[in-house]
């Protein structure tokens, strides 16, 4: 039977919730490498947001954010650094070495789908990460600097679906870099490209709205503002009523689309491409 034929088999929707699980839990047990990211996603918070104060003095509407806005922006990224997985390749990581070395074979013959076999993996290494290195975070910088955080429930309630679909277009962004391997011997560089993109291009290091205006509404439409800038500006109020639909929306179809862009290069690279080393 063939890998593609094979990846057609799938599996039920409780086979996947048990691989999140299984992902959640093997996160879970790096307590040291959990604390060192909350210390280190703490120790940025603070550098960045002192950068945002300065040069909110100099502008103080840039981008359309208030200074308590935009610092919530600055928490919010670094709440949201290891659950997207911005700027690395994080836990597709293990995929890239898999189809180098040929052990992806043995993945290609599981009665499961490979596709749905990672992002099930990877929702339950992002909600370990976001308890375990995204929740810290934001708290210590509560506490240091008045930020714009809603009081009311449904805010909340829309950014943890926002969040959802961050992770699935970050997943499938991830994904499509991981499956290069099947023609590169190195996607090493691959990796490093799509974490700078995801770093420069969701608004970590800057809001999208504060770039120049052309600039900025052109890079807003890239699938990275999924990312960060979508979840941040509706946890922040920038979406109102239906506009909050819209922006999930948004991300909903950048999701479906890298997915689907996923599925076909899947399907070329298990038909056509001799497996590295296997």
């Amino acid at each position: 039977m063939s890998g593609g034929a094979l990846l057609q088999r799938g599996g039920g929707p409780g086979l996947y919730a048990a691989v999140a699980r299984k992902g959640f839990r093997r996160y879970a047990t790096y307590r040291t490498a959990t604390a060192a990211g909350v210390f280190t996603n703490t120790v940025f918070g603070f550098i960045l947001a002192y950068t945002y104060q300065a040069l909110w003095d100099e502008r103080p509407h840039l981008g359309g954010y208030g200074e308590a806005q935009a610092l919530t922006f600055v928490w919010i990224g670094q709440a949201l650094l290891a659950t997207v997985s911005l700027g690395v390749n994080g836990g597709l990581d293990e995929l890239q070495e898999r189809i180098r070395t040929g052990d992806v074979a043995v993945d290609l013959y599981r009665p499961a789908d490979l596709q749905l076999w990672w992002l099930a993996t990877d929702l339950g290494r992002a909600g370990c990460q976001l308890l375990g290195r995204g929740v810290l975070p934001m708290v210590a910088g509560a506490f240091a600097f008045d930020l714009a955080l809603p009081a009311a429930p449904g805010p909340w309630a829309a950014f943890l679906v926002s969040v959802v679909l961050a992770v699935t277009v970050g997943f499938a962004l991830r994904y499509l870099v991981a499956l290069t391997a099947f023609w590169l011997l190195d996607s090493a560089g691959m990796a490093v490209l799509g974490g700078l993109a995801a770093t420069f291009f969701s608004g970590l290091l800057l809001p999208l709205r504060a770039f120049p205006e052309g600039f900025g509404e052109a890079v807003r439409l890239l699938p990275w503002a999924s990312l960060l800038q979508v979840p941040a500006d509706v946890l922040l109020g920038r979406y109102e009523g239906a506009a909050v639909l819209g922006a999930l929306g948004f991300q909903a179809g950048w999701a479906a689309v890298l997915l689907a862009v996923g599925r076909l290069v899947q399907s070329a690279a298990t038909r056509k491409v001799v497996v590295q080393g296997g």
